[in-house]
């Protein structure tokens, strides 16, 4: 009964939605069109105090694309999403790019290791300092997505259509929303920072975490002294696996009747450029391949990491072109060598 009304409850909003003509695809943006990446960021200065670039720091010519493709080149009903999630407003503790093949029903989720090394003027050549580079000089959060697309791009080739900037607000009230997210803890995790005010205690085993603690669980890294520390590898696979858990939860016909209050989540605390007709649009697709192998989440490949001092992880050129073509590539062109600019290793 509770299903029947629930369902009942969710066809009434969407179609309510419908009649507004919000519940809808999202608009793909052609490639000469003005696009997000295209931001004009004059960054003179890196992402932390003292810290100096003599060079602007954008990238390339802001193109969205590979030069060879076109619009016509694009693979019908496919979508591409920038997913961030931010630690204390700035820091992007979580890089995912994301792709919704509306024809094949399949979803996919790379994630990007927060050290990958990328090709850029400024001396701290991590991924992660490219959203809090961008924000600089009023950059603001429009920069740091526009800096953060365009060293993606040079990854894998293009700047996904879409970006989902997520608080870690939105990530605690969002999971203790839909009741929590199932997780299977590989070992007792222990950490303490009086400082911090960080206090991490999860036992091993399958557990159902609330918001706070899915969030300790998918950033643990350091163990205390005595416990264990893992690599940033095992975070993303922790990370992924409270993702996939949230999606499942979302999409249960109990959390339906919770429509208004995660759209009032997104809007205080998520920053994106889909609109509330296009997320509910998604989360119907997504609902359609919900408990079977559709779903599959994938490391960005790298070859080890450079060690002392930077610790930059390398990035495998060949394996990560392999992986793109077969799962988040939105064009019917292949991406090539020459469409990236990955360094093999460290400058």
């Amino acid at each position: 009964m509770l299903a029947v009304s629930c369902g009942i409850v969710l066809l009434a909003v969407v179609g309510v939605l419908y009649m507004l003509g919000q519940v809808a695809p999202p608009e793909i943006p052609k490639i000469d069109e003005e696009h997000w990446s295209n931001v004009n960021v004059d960054a003179d200065v890196a992402w932390y105090p003292g810290e100096f670039v003599p060079e602007d720091a954008q990238i390339g010519s802001g193109s969205i694309a590979p030069e060879s493709v076109t619009d016509d080149d694009r693979k019908p009903e496919f979508y591409t999403f920038l997913i961030v999630g931010l630690d204390d407003g700035i820091n992007t503790d979580t890089i995912m790019v994301a792709s919704y093949d509306g024809v094949n029903k399949e979803a996919n989720i790379i994630s990007i290791p927060r050290d990958s090394l990328v090709n850029v003027s400024r001396s701290v050549k991590k991924i992660n300092a490219a959203y809090p580079s961008g924000t600089l000089n009023d950059g603001g959060l429009a920069g740091g997505v526009a800096q953060l697309g365009r060293e993606v791009k040079t990854i894998i080739g293009f700047v996904p259509d879409f970006y989902i900037i997520i608080e870690e607000e939105a990530f605690i009230r969002i999971i203790d929303a839909v009741g929590g997210v199932e997780v299977d803890a590989p070992f007792h995790m222990r950490y303490r920072d009086p400082i911090q005010n960080l206090h991490i205690d999860i036992p091993r085993g399958l557990q159902v975490l609330d918001g706070a603690q899915a969030l300790n669980f998918a950033r643990y890294r350091l163990g205390s002294s005595g416990s264990r520390t893992i690599s940033d590898y095992q975070r993303i696979e922790h990370q992924q696996q409270v993702v996939k858990g949230v999606l499942e939860r979302l999409l249960q016909p109990a959390n339906l009747l919770n429509i208004p209050e995660f759209i009032s989540i997104f809007s205080d605390n998520v920053h994106t450029d889909l609109g509330a007709g296009n997320i509910l649009w998604l989360a119907g697709q997504l609902n359609s391949i919900r408990g079977t192998d559709a779903l599959s989440a994938y490391t960005m490949p790298t070859t080890g990491t450079s060690g002392l001092p930077m610790y930059y992880e390398l990035l495998d050129e060949a394996a990560i072109i392999e992986l793109v073509n077969r799962t988040i590539n939105p064009f019917t062109l292949d991406i090539t060598a020459d469409d990236v600019d990955i360094l093999s290793r460290a400058p």
